[in-house]
Order: C-alpha cells, then structure tokens, then sequence
C-alpha cells in the first residue's frame, strides 16, 4: 500500500489510539473538520479521526511506546505525533489560556474560530447537521467571540515561539448581511500590526462583494468561502438554513473573490460522503478549477453528539476515486495547494488531495 492510499484509508477509517493523550491535543467539537489529532507518517503530517464511533471500530491502532502504525495488528508505517505547541501555556492578562482563543491545527498551523456561535446552530429548522460549532464552547474549552488583540497576542506567540507559518480564521454566521467578514477583517488587520503571518480567512459569500477588496486590504492573503455540499436534495438536507444561499451566488462569490485575491487564492470545502455523488463532486470540481478556485476535498468525519454522528465516513474507494480524477484536473490546470498564501487546502493535513496533484 502506498502513502496515499494509507493517508486515505486512515481519514475514511479513523485511527484507534490505545493512548489519546499522546502529542498535541486533539480537537473535541467546534467549527470545521474535527474530534481529529495530527499524525506524522512517512514525513506527512494529517489530521486522522480518533474521537469518533468510526475511529473506535478502525482496523488501523497505534500505541505510544512502539510509534509504530499498524493495521489488524500488523505492522504498518513509522509515525509519530506532534508535541503540545509551547504557546498553549500561556495566557492573556485577563487569564484566558491562549489554547482557547487559537489552536495548532497539522503541525506548524494557527486556527481560530474568531466567533463561535452561528445564527443557525441552535435552530433544529436551520442547523447544518454535521456541524459543531458550538460543542466547544459549551464544553469551555473556547470562549464566544475572540478579540482582535487577543488573536494578534496569540499569533505573535505562536510564531516565535513554535514556529507557525500560517493562521486560518474562521467564523461562525452572524445575522449580518456582511456573513462574518467585518469583523474577520478587523481581527486580520490586528495580527498583521503584530506579526507578518499569512492568513486564510474564512466566511459565507457576503451580501456586498465589496467586503473582498476591504479583507484584502486589511491583509487577508487568501480566502475560503465553503460548499459542504452541492446537489440541491442534499444541500436542503443536511443544511437546511444555508441551502437558502443557492450554489450559483457562491459562484458569482468565487468569480469576483478570484478577481481580487488572485487565481489559487480562493478555495472551498467540499465534504465528500454527505450524499453528492462522486460524479457531481468531479464535476463541480472541474467547474470551481477552470475558474481559479481551489477545490478542497476532505472526507466527511461523522462528529459525536451531532445529527449526523451515525452517519456512515466515505469509504476509501470512494475518495481515492475523486482524488485521482480531480488531482488530475489541478495538474492539468496547473493550479496547485503548494501556491496558495495560506489556508486549509495549503496545509492539505484533513485531506489526501494534495498527494494526487502531481
């Protein structure tokens, strides 16, 4: 088995763990991709599930002592685990620990959810079924809204003391027509006055297009604006509440965000195994491409304690069928996870794809 095959058979199946305390701490709840740690295999640093009923039931197990991967007991690959970053012990004048307003995401990665509640979240009518946002907060492992002097006091630490190359902000929907882009752009502005460290950041399409050249001013370097999902049954499904924001206005988002932030500086999530078909996927895949954006694809990790956290992963098959068809498509367009300033599909450690693009 090669390492792309074993990168993608992990996130698909989970890693079962006989220690989950080992390295970096994982990620419990909140926005995006989680209950994941990172893991080094062959060099490669990915984000494997290992909080979830999939992880629980994996063929693959490690154990601290022998750093050893192996599958149904049998020896595998090396790997080993990041360690705890040096500014997770650290906290701001008013005793909030940094770890609650920024994590390390693969292993040299600063994210925050720069607001951790979402207009959405805590309406059955409206909630996105595979998120958990809000799990975090409500466990007090992160606070509501972080400042833009904290971000910036945290990203500086980050850095000089473990090396961050990178930060990724994310936000959770206000009810404002701007979708988060205000204030990411006010916590982007803070950062860069205290640290030069590139930044994704990340929000649904706002109302005015005119906010894109406002992020880019503020120092935003590249931008991330997420599908999840894109047949319309399945968008109405599983996120009730933002199926209201049709695929054709993320498009006309992605053409004028491109315009702005440059070709390969605009990309999407698309979470493969909520129910699109691998079809619909390589097609909209091929479509997001020829116009300069970066299509992000991670399988879908089914969360605890959210609706969908008995919903099947995809199976390894299904991924590796789309990664070597759209890995194809980004070679052929030259665009690649290795040009962009900064963001998730630059960090590539949730999904195998970029393993595929050469």
């Amino acid at each position: 088995m090669n390492k792309q095959q074993l990168i993608t058979e992990l996130q698909s199946s989970g890693l079962k763990l006989v220690d989950p305390n080992v390295g970096a701490a994982g990620r419990r709840g909140g926005a995006g991709p989680s209950d994941h740690k990172a893991v080094t295999i062959e060099g490669t640093t990915v984000m494997v599930p290992i909080y979830t009923g999939t992880a629980d039931q994996s063929p693959y197990t490690a154990e601290a002592d022998t750093l050893l991967l192996k599958r149904e007991g049998k020896a595998v690959a090396p790997l080993h685990f990041p360690e705890q970053p040096q500014f997770y012990g650290l906290e701001t004048t008013d005793g909030i620990p940094y770890w609650k307003i920024a994590l390390l995401h693969s292993h040299d990665v600063l994210a925050t959810t720069v607001q951790q509640t979402c207009k959405r979240y805590r309406d059955p009518e409206t909630v996105c079924q595979f998120c958990a946002i809000e799990k975090s907060l409500d466990a007090d492992r992160t606070i509501a809204r972080k400042t833009p002097e904290q971000l910036a006091e945290v990203a500086e630490a980050a850095v000089r003391l473990d090396g961050v190359t990178q930060m990724v902000m994310t936000t959770g929907t206000p009810n404002t027509l701007d979708r988060g882009a205000a204030y990411l752009t006010d916590c982007a502005r803070a950062v860069k006055a205290r640290v030069d460290l590139p930044i994704q950041a990340q929000c649904e399409p706002p109302d005015d297009f005119g906010w894109f050249e406002r992020m880019k001013a503020a120092g935003i370097d590249s931008l991330g604006m997420h599908l999840e999902a894109v047949e319309d049954e399945v968008r109405s499904q599983i996120m009730p509440g933002k199926a209201d924001v049709p695929v054709s206005f993320y498009f006309e988002a992605f053409e004028a965000a491109v315009k702005v932030f440059g070709r390969g500086q605009v990309s999407t999530y698309l979470l493969a195994g909520l129910g699109d078909s691998a079809e619909t996927l390589i097609k909209t895949c091929d479509r997001l491409i020829q116009i300069g954006v970066y299509p992000f694809v991670v399988p879908f990790v089914p969360i605890t304690e959210t609706p969908l956290a008995g919903h099947p992963a995809p199976t390894a098959e299904f991924m590796l069928t789309i990664y070597q068809q759209v890995g194809a498509l980004l070679k052929i367009s030259d665009l690649s996870s290795a040009e962009m300033k900064a963001g998730c599909a630059k960090c590539g450690a949730c999904s195998a794809l970029s393993t595929f693009e050469s």
